[in-house]
């Protein structure tokens, strides 16, 4: 059995959402077809532990639906009889976990693996709102109830993971990860993007003031000027407080600053707080103006490189305030872009986040000549 052939970060399932894209501007669907065949060479099925946005059925139907040929339906309504099950237990189970007052796993919540990607198909997909007001009720119940770990008062998005998902005695109370891939950056993004959509439930909207509250008190100056947000934090960290300065890390969609100001800006979009959106693009146009930062940049990939980067900084910068210097630093960081991508193969690999696919699309999408459809960022909570 093929692992990727379901895989929408590392394999066909991302191939398909990059050709079926180009394919609707060209009408050429040879190669979205050839991806699609190879996930069918085996049957889609929903893992209970690990069937989600990108993995499983779940990533083959938001392939399948980002791609929009009519040759799909068939394929997309059965897959949704067996997603939409998925995602009620899913949901059933951490709720039941919630009560119990233990924190969570990561990948309970998360956009990679947890019910914030699930809740991104189900935008996407627009067959079950009642589905997607259940994934909006938890992350308004996750975001606002606080959990306890050793005595301690945590937020409820509080893991007793480590950054690589998994339990170790490194980080033995665990951690709170600000990234959009797999900390609160993520579930932000998705009420926010929600909203926009006219999916609302109750405390959906004080829930996104107090995340704007949240990510501007982490945002701390560097040392040689600009603002950046901490990719983790341990207990001792959170319980001291957002330290006087930030440590220079690696700018990237995944946990950097791009994509954690991108979630900023549309929470403060989504409630109405301007100076939020102003700190929002404010920070993200340090980041993309700092070689510093940039130099750190090692792939042109979109999970933690110049892709992802790019994509953010577009996005954010076509919803700005007006008079926003982001929109003049976009041709500069793309030209970056463009000369590391003259410099470098791209990878073997196939998939969105860390394959050739990813990259080939953004640089698709952000050619101003191409008209690219809002919609199959979704899986990135950037649009």
């Amino acid at each position: 059995m093929n692992d990727l052939a379901h895989d929408l970060g590392r394999g066909a399932a991302g191939a398909l959402v990059h050709h079926g894209v180009l394919a609707q501007g060209s009408g050429v669907w040879t190669a979205a077809h050839a991806a699609a065949r190879t996930m069918a060479g085996q049957a889609a099925t929903v893992d209970p532990s690990s069937g989600s946005l990108y993995r499983g059925a779940p990533a083959v139907a938001y392939a399948l639906h980002t791609a929009g040929h009519r040759a799909y339906r068939s394929a997309l309504n059965e897959l949704d009889r067996k997603i939409g099950p998925h995602i009620a237990a899913r949901l059933s189970a951490a709720h039941l976990r919630m009560d119990s007052g233990q924190p969570p796993r990561m990948r309970e919540y998360d956009l990679i693996r947890g019910l914030t990607g699930l809740g991104a198909y189900l935008l996407r997909r627009e067959t079950r709102p009642d589905l997607l007001d259940g994934v909006l009720r938890y992350l308004v119940r996750l975001l606002q109830q606080p959990v306890t770990v050793q005595g301690h008062s945590l937020p409820g998005w509080w893991t007793l993971d480590s950054p690589h998902g998994e339990p170790d005695d490194r980080w033995p109370l665990g951690h709170g990860n600000f990234g959009m891939a797999h900390g609160v950056a993520g579930p932000v993004a998705l009420l926010a993007l929600c909203s926009r959509a006219g999916h609302t439930v109750p405390g959906q909207h004080e829930t996104l003031v107090g995340a704007c509250r949240l990510l501007e008190g982490w945002l701390r100056p560097l040392a040689d000027g600009g603002d950046a947000w901490p990719e983790t934090t341990t207990v001792n960290e959170w319980l001291d407080g957002p330290s006087p300065r930030a440590c220079l890390g690696r700018p990237s969609w995944c946990y950097g600053t791009p994509g954690v100001a991108r979630s900023l800006q549309l929470a403060a979009l989504a409630c109405g707080r301007t100076g939020s959106q102003h700190r929002a693009e404010d920070a993200l146009l340090s980041c993309i103006s700092d070689t510093r930062q940039l130099d750190r940049l090692q792939d042109a990939t979109v999970c933690h490189g110049w892709a992802g980067v790019c994509l953010a900084t577009c996005t954010a910068a076509a919803e700005a305030a007006p008079g926003t210097a982001l929109t003049d630093r976009l041709a500069a960081l793309r030209s970056a872009f463009a000369a590391y991508m003259a410099e470098n193969a791209l990878p073997r690999d196939a998939g969105l986040l860390t394959g050739a696919d990813g990259i080939l699309l953004t640089t698709h999408t952000l050619e101003p000549t191409h008209h690219v459809g809002p919609g199959w960022e979704t899986c990135l909570l950037l649009n």
